[in-house]
This record gives C-alpha cells, structure tokens and sequence, in this order.
C-alpha cells in the first residue's frame, strides 16, 4: 500500500511540476547586436570565396567595400637591386 502512495504521489508531484514550469523559452526580439552576430556566424559557415566573403560582411557591417588585391607598390623584379634597412637584397 505504501508503495503504491508513493508512487502515485511521485507521479503527481512531477505532473505538476511539468506543467509550473514555462513550456517555451523567454520570446524576445533580437537586438540589433545579436542580429548583426548571428548574421555574422552564418556568413562564416557558408564557404564563400575570399572576395565574396569580404563583400558580404563589409555590407552586413555597413562598411565601405574594400578591394583587396595586388597593386603595383609591392611587386618586385629580380633584376632590380633593392635597398632595405641598409643592406642590399
């Protein structure tokens, strides 16, 4: 008999605590923030191209657009002795 009791009272007591208890998470809005991260973690996972990847966030940022890429400055030729730092290359 007392198992019985017990048992049934256990079983009504986690009834009840099931149905006290909130079924669904807080629902709130994102801010601002959390979108813009989201949006960002998404964008991290999708395996875009370099280029494309950099456009896609300078735009979810709201950055100006950036061109990356090689210029003119930084090329060398090996027939042209360089000076750097005081030594010869």
């Amino acid at each position: 008999m007392h198992v019985l009791l017990a048992t049934s009272l256990l079983l009504m007591t986690s009834v009840l605590a099931g149905c006290a208890s909130p079924s669904a998470p807080e629902l709130r809005p994102y801010t601002a923030e959390e979108s813009r991260e989201l949006a960002l973690e998404a964008l991290n996972r999708r395996g875009l191209s370099f280029d494309e990847y950099h456009t896609k966030k300078a735009e979810l940022l709201g950055q100006p657009q950036k061109t990356f890429g090689f210029d003119r400055h930084g090329e060398m030729n090996a027939e042209r002795g360089v000076t750097l730092h005081g030594r010869s290359s």
